[in-house]
């Protein structure tokens, strides 16, 4: 028990008393005993109550601070259970505000280093607020960032009616949208939505997919640069060795027949050598300078059928079955490229499934977020996780004999009419879809 505690005791003890002897001088009709020890009685009532109050106010203020978030107090405790545990409370309270808002700070510098936009929207009775948008969103929008979702639908009108036409729900779509009446440009978008029993979330994410493009082909760039270094260095070091033997041997005064031996093994390495380093340049002469396309109103079923059929034989050669799910779509290209995408397409799909029991190779052609998809999907041993971000690299190849340059033609190909050609592994096998942008 504490000093003010005693005091508070004293004060209500004090006060019985004076109550008491006021009562008994009243029953004596000494009126003024009786009122000044009835005034004294009132004194100590109020210092008690003033002593007791300070307690109530101290924990009052510390439980408003918790409720308002003010974590600006440094109260210490003084031995009353009620204030203790307030202070307690408080510094409880203090810990976990404390936390939450480091772990926000880290999230949103998280979310700021994405190179994605990201907006993600919470809704309060009804209504969509933004709960957080990060720089780049912004950016690629070219719009100043808002509280109120609303306010977007004139900054941004294209991109707002695509986000309500999702109506806040999972999806996925590419769109084209013009900003600040520039030319229009392609966006994929995603929508994601999270909700509990309290609060609804719509997390979206945009990105621009000529800037998608652009980082495949810086990437694309330096690892081809990587590999014609490698390719030169190769040929070129063991070129360089045998040169300067031959000089040695050719300084000579007498060649003997074991030096002009050795002259024309050497000369017969740096011929062969030079074979492959012209064969290496004329396979990048393939993907380097490929033609453009001619294009005209082509069905994509027929072509994909002309490929089948060209291979047929290589089909049943290997005990191959073809399974197709063709929808009947008509598009703007060249007949020639686009057939011979296929057949690259095909013949790694046949290299993949050689070591199956049971070999098969699926075509579909079908509709897909407003775009015209084409996949062949194999049941084969699939791409190793570790070099699948290499298999459209030049002259990238696990095969035996292989070129390296199938897949990245048929990439080049793919590119050169507005499209996209993606690998995607499958729990047996390998999928690539060519995606129809235009």
């Amino acid at each position: 028990m504490n000093k003010k505690e005693i005091f508070w005791i004293l004060f209500i003890l004090l006060s019985i008393v004076c109550g008491i002897v006021a009562f008994d001088f009243y029953s004596q009709n000494k009126w003024i005993n009786c009122i000044l020890f009835s005034l004294v009685s009132l004194i100590f009532i109020f210092l008690a109550k003033t002593s007791a109050l300070s307690y109530i106010q101290k924990t009052e203020k510390l439980l408003l601070a918790i409720q308002k978030k003010d974590f600006s107090l440094f109260p210490k405790t003084e031995g009353n259970n009620l204030a203790d545990n307030a202070v307690k409370l408080y510094y409880q309270s203090k810990e976990e505000h404390l936390s939450q808002s480091s772990y926000k700070l880290l999230y949103e510098e998280i979310l700021n280093q994405l190179e994605i936009g990201l907006m993600i929207l919470s809704e309060q009775e009804k209504e969509w607020n933004v709960f957080y948008v990060n720089p780049v969103f912004l950016e690629i929008l070219q719009i100043p960032k808002y509280n109120s979702w609303s306010l977007y639908e004139n900054k941004a009108p294209g991109f707002y009616q695509v986000i309500e036409q999702t109506q806040y729900e999972n999806s996925q779509e590419f769109f084209e949208i013009s900003i600040n009446e520039n030319v229009k440009q392609s966006f994929s978008l995603r929508t994601k939505k999270v909700q509990n029993a309290r609060h609804r979330f719509c997390i979206i994410s945009l990105e621009s997919v000529q800037k998608i493009i652009e980082q495949k082909e810086k990437l694309a760039w330096n690892n081809l640069m990587k590999v014609i270094s490698h390719e030169l260095l190769n040929t070129l070091t063991p070129v360089n060795s045998l040169i300067q033997n031959l000089e040695y041997i050719a300084n000579q005064d007498v060649i003997e027949k074991e030096d002009q031996q050795d002259m024309k093994e050497s000369l017969m390495i740096i011929n062969s050598k030079s074979k492959q380093l012209l064969n290496f340049v004329d396979d990048y002469r393939q993907v380097a300078e490929l033609p453009k396309p001619v294009f005209r109103n082509i069905s994509l079923k027929d072509i994909t059928e002309s490929a089948l059929n060209f291979l047929k034989s290589e089909f049943e050669k290997n005990q191959i079955t073809i399974i197709n799910s063709l929808e009947n779509f008509t598009i703007s290209a060249d007949e020639k490229m686009i057939g011979r995408c296929l057949i690259n397409l095909y013949l790694n799909a046949i290299y993949a499934v050689s070591g199956s029991a049971e070999k098969t190779i699926k075509t579909e052609i079908k509709m897909q977020n407003k775009r015209i998809v084409l996949s062949v999907e194999d049941n084969g041993t699939g791409v190793q996780k570790e070099i699948q971000n290499k298999i459209f690299l030049p002259f990238f190849t696990t095969r035996s004999g292989g070129s390296g340059i199938g897949l990245t033609l048929s990439k080049s190909i793919i590119e050169a009419h507005k499209g996209y050609l993606n690998y995607k592994p499958l729990e047996q096998g390998s999928r690539f879809e060519i995606w129809f942008i235009d």
